[in-house]
């Protein structure tokens, strides 16, 4: 397998992410976000079901791995996404993805920790030279976005979205090892369903099934094209995490709140500002310096960095 396209795959995660994220933001206001998030995996998991049955990788864990497995889901799937959309309904979207963005660093932190990964200065350097690129790209939303929350409501908006970042990290540094032992897609299958069966309570809580129909048909397209990239898209990040360290795959979600900019200036033709172009530019920088081999690391093994 070539060395890159663990990087690759990532990459092209950030960028779905994004896109999920502009979308969220039509639809958000037109059901909970524990609903929202339902439909979201509802309709993924849907669309790994084929994929699973041509390629015959249903689920096969040892009795002891199901539940870890299916509560990483449901934090992975569940809460990081019902946390997200919580925040994103009451913070601002610039405010938002500067603080989601904290995600690859809270992973570098989390994996150093607990043993999964070492803490060297290039890895360091790389992710918060994204972390800038980031802030640097969002910086005239930010000088507004960035005020000070005037409210409770705010502050817990801030700390929801920060959770789900945490949330995040935490399942991608302890879901790699299931990932290496059972595979990408039937991993992804099961931590899917159970995270459709926790989020089924929360629609419930907010009263989604006594009108399940209620969006219009924009809305129905915007939410399954979240669901179908969600689908594809985690299934491609678990194989990535598979093939690649915790830090280095999920650093590539700083693309998302860039991503999720430059599809302003496509789809609401926004200005494609100086700062933008920098931040990208300090971003792709960050993902160079953290991506490149350490001293004695070989080519074959720069994703995986050397560790299980």
């Amino acid at each position: 397998m070539k060395p890159w396209l663990p990087g690759l795959a990532a990459a092209s995660i950030g960028v779905q992410v994004g896109a999920a994220m502009v979308a969220t933001r039509l639809v958000v206001d037109q059901a909970g976000p524990g609903s929202l998030a339902m439909l979201r995996y509802a309709i993924g998991l849907l669309c790994l079901l084929p994929i699973i049955a041509a390629l015959r990788a249903w689920p096969s864990f040892a009795r002891r791995d199901v539940l870890p497995i299916a509560l990483l889901g449901i934090g992975q799937f569940a809460l990081l996404i019902a946390l997200l959309n919580f925040g994103l309904a009451r913070v601002p979207a610039g405010r938002a993805a500067l603080i989601f963005a904290a995600f690859p660093l809270l992973t570098m932190l989390v994996a150093a920790a607990s043993g999964h990964e070492a803490l060297t200065w290039r890895k360091s350097l790389g992710v918060l030279l994204s972390f800038l690129g980031v802030g640097i790209a969002l910086s005239e939303k930010l000088l507004t976005d960035l005020a000070p929350a005037q409210s409770l409501e705010g502050w817990i908006g801030e700390l929801a979205v920060l959770a789900a970042a945490f949330c995040g990290a935490v399942c991608s540094v302890y879901t790699r090892p299931y990932i290496a032992r059972y595979g990408a897609l039937p991993v992804g299958a099961w931590a899917m369903a159970a995270s459709v069966g926790f989020l089924a309570l929360l629609a419930l809580n907010e009263g989604y099934f006594a009108n399940p129909w209620r969006f219009d048909a924009e809305a129905w397209w915007v939410i399954g094209f979240i669901g179908l990239s969600s689908g594809i898209g985690y299934g491609v990040w678990l194989w990535a995490l598979r093939h690649g360290t915790p830090t280095r795959i999920t650093q590539f979600l700083s693309l998302s709140p860039v991503t999720a900019a430059l599809l302003g200036v496509v789809w609401l033709g926004e200005s494609l500002t100086l700062p933008l172009l920098l931040g990208l530019g300090a971003v792709l920088l960050g993902l160079r310096v953290a991506q490149a081999p350490q001293p004695g690391q070989t080519a074959g093994n720069k994703m995986s960095g050397g560790k299980t």
